[in-house]
C-alpha cells in the first residue's frame, strides 16, 4: 500500500511528562486506521499534532513523502477533522454550518454549494438542511459533524470518537458511512472507546500507551501475535463423574474447571489437543452435548498489552 502520512519519531513533553514518546507509524492510502489506547495514552495529543493544533518537540511528519513544515497550510487543506466535542453552531441551520466550515478550506461559489449538498446527502440530512441545529437529536448532530468534516473532500479524515453518546441506529449509520468513504478513496484515522466498532471497520490497528506504540497490525494479526490462549467449553451429560485434575496431564492445558455440566478449559492455541481432551472426557463414561471454542477478541488483546481497560 502507498503511504499517505508518515510519522517519524514524534515526541511531545508537557512539563516533566513525556506524553508522546518517539512515536513512529504510517497511515496508508484508502485504509481505516484505528488508534487505540487507554485514557492518558497520548492519543489526543497525537491527533492534535497531526492536525497542527499542537507543535511537537522532536520528530518529523511526511505527507506523500513531502516533509511537513510547522503549520503547513497545504497539508491542512487536505485533512478533515471530526472532533469528539461537537463543533457546530446550534442557532444556525445545518446547511449554514456545513457551508461555513467548507468555506474555511477555500471552497467558493457553485463548487461550495455542490460540496455542501453532497456532504448533507451523504449523512442523510439533505431534507433537514434548512432546520436549525438545536432542534436536532444527538445522532443527527453527530452526522452533521461528519458532514462539516468531509464537505471539502479531504484526502485524510481524522475522526476522534465520532459515535460517543448516540443511539444504535445512528451509530450504524455512521459506521456504514465511514466504510463508504473508505471505499470511495478517503483515508481515515479513527479513535474510539468501542471495541465492536474497531472489529467492524478497521483495516489496521495501532495500540499506544504512555506515548509509545505497543502493537500494530490487522485485528487478525494482533490476535494471532498477542494472545496465546483459547477457551474450550464442553457441555457434558454428567459433570460429577469427571476428575478434572486428569485434564492437566494433556499437553497445552493451562487451566480446567467444571461448573455443573460445563467443562471450561484454557489451552495454548497452537497445540492441537481437542481430540485428546474429548478422548479423556469420554473415558469418564459421559456424553458430550456441545463444544464451543472461543478465540481471542480485541478486548483481550488490549488488556494483555496495556493491563488497563480502554476507559481507565
Amino acid at each position: 500500500m502507498d503511504t499517505l502520512l508518515e510519522v517519524r519519531g514524534i515526541s511531545k513533553v508537557f512539563g516533566r511528562n513525556t506524553v508522546v514518546n518517539n512515536l513512529s507509524f504510517s497511515i496508508y492510502e484508502k485504509e481505516i486506521l484505528c488508534l487505540l489506547g487507554p485514557n492518558g495514552a497520548g492519543k489526543s495529543t497525537t491527533i492534535n499534532i497531526l492536525t497542527g493544533a499542537l507543535s511537537y518537540d522532536s520528530g518529523e511528519l511526511f505527507f506523500h513523502q513531502r516533509k511537513l513544515k510547522v503549520n503547513d497550510l497545504a497539508f491542512k487543506r487536505q485533512i478533515g477533522i471530526v472532533p469528539q466535542d461537537l463543533a457546530l453552531y446550534d442557532d444556525l441551520t445545518a446547511e449554514v454550518n456545513v457551508t461555513f466550515f467548507a468555506s474555511l478550506y477555500g471552497l467558493k461559489g457553485e463548487r461550495l454549494q455542490t460540496q455542501v449538498s453532497n456532504a448533507l446527502a451523504f449523512v442523510g440530512l439533505v431534507d433537514r438542511r434548512k432546520e436549525v441545529v438545536k432542534t436536532f437529536s444527538g445522532g443527527m448532530k453527530r452526522r452533521l459533524n461528519i458532514a462539516c468534516g468531509i464537505a471539502h473532500n479531504p484526502e485524510l479524515l481524522i475522526m476522534d470518537e465520532p459515535t460517543v453518546g448516540i443511539d444504535p441506529q445512528s451509530r450504524l449509520h455512521i459506521l456504514t458511512a465511514i466504510r463508504r468513504l473508505r471505499d470511495e478513496g478517503m483515508t481515515i484515522l479513527y479513535t474510539t472507546h468501542y471495541m465492536e466498532e474497531v472489529e467492524e471497520i478497521s483495516s489496521r490497528i495501532i495500540i499506544i500507551d504512555q506515548g509509545k506504540m505497543l502493537a500494530e497490525g490487522s485485528k487478525e494479526e494482533l490476535k494471532q501475535a498477542v494472545v496465546n490462549d483459547q477457551l474450550i467449553e464442553i457441555e457434558v451429560s454428567e459433570g460429577r463423574s469427571i476428575k478434572i485434575d486428569q485434564l492437566y496431564s494433556l499437553e497445552g492445558v493451562k487451566e480446567a474447571t467444571i461448573s455443573e455440566n460445563l467443562v471450561t478449559i484454557k489451552t495454548l492455541k497452537n497445540i492441537d489437543n481437542l481430540d485428546r481432551i474429548i478422548g479423556k472426557l469420554l473415558n469418564f463414561s459421559i456424553k458430550i452435548k456441545n463444544i464451543s471454542i472461543e478465540s481471542a477478541n480485541l478486548e483481550t488483546v488490549f488488556l494483555q498489552l496495556t493491563g488497563r481497560n480502554l476507559r481507565d
